[in-house]
C-alpha cells in the first residue's frame, strides 16, 4: 500500500492553480510540495494546511492505493 497525490494533482488543474500558488496560499516549503510531487510522506501539518488552504477534505486530495500488483 502507497500513497498517492493525484486527487490533489487533480484538483490544483480544476481551479487553475499551480503547485507554487499552492506553496504560497498554504504556507508550506518547497520541500514538501517535491516530497508530494514523489508520493513520499509528509506530515499530517502539511496535509491540514493543503486542505485548510483549498477548503477541501483530506481524502479529496490523496488515497491508499494497492501496489501489490506492480511487481508481476
Amino acid at each position: 500500500m502507497s500513497v498517492s497525490y493525484k486527487k490533489l494533482w487533480k484538483l490544483l488543474i480544476d481551479r487553475d492553480m499551480k503547485k507554487k500558488d499552492l506553496c504560497t496560499l498554504a504556507g508550506i516549503s518547497h520541500a514538501s510540495m517535491a516530497k508530494l510531487g514523489k508520493n513520499e510522506n509528509i506530515t499530517t501539518d502539511v496535509l491540514q494546511k493543503i486542505c485548510t488552504a483549498l477548503h477541501c477534505d483530506i481524502g479529496d486530495i490523496m488515497e491508499i492505493v494497492d501496489d501489490s500488483n506492480i511487481h508481476e
